[in-house]
């Protein structure tokens, strides 16, 4: 594998969103099996500010759109999908602080990534989110196997 880039993607998702079946879609897939995407950083936090602090909040990175939805099930280690998951220090922190997020180090994005947030705000507040992300040329067959590699979780 050969970096050839570094990315970000930015933007905001409400958990109305995604608990009604449409997480924010990153489209990352470029019609080529030889580029893939390596995730190395994920955040999330509230979009909005009462006069003390904001919701808590969590986000998930997953490479289907199919998600676990509910609370309870929300973040899920066993999901070979799921490949990095975050939270906000919300309202622990005076809502100022960016909590903590874990990333599969050994993640491999070629078609797309799906953005899912959960919060304790009560108007299902809107999540910002970031990304960022390594491009890597790759060949045919790393590409394909990581593709098979996906279906074969489902």
């Amino acid at each position: 594998m050969k970096k050839i880039g570094s990315y970000t993607a930015r933007g905001i998702v409400s958990e109305s969103e995604t608990e009604a079946g449409n997480p924010q879609k990153i489209p990352l897939f470029d019609g080529s099996f030889k580029t893939a995407y390596r995730i190395i950083g994920f955040k999330v936090w509230a979009a909005s500010y009462d006069s003390s602090s904001a919701p808590d909040c969590i986000g998930k990175l997953s490479k289907e759109p199919s998600g676990v939805k509910g609370a309870a099930n929300f973040m899920r280690a066993d999901d070979d999908n799921q490949i990095g998951w975050a939270t906000s220090a919300g309202s622990s922190d005076g809502g100022l602080g960016f909590g903590d997020s874990i990333i599969d180090k050994d993640n491999l994005v070629v078609e797309d990534l799906y953005v899912y947030v959960r919060t304790t705000g009560t108007n299902t507040n809107a999540i910002n989110y970031l990304i960022e992300m390594e491009k890597y040329s790759i060949t045919d067959w790393q590409g394909a196997l990581s593709m098979a590699r996906d279906r074969a979780q489902e």
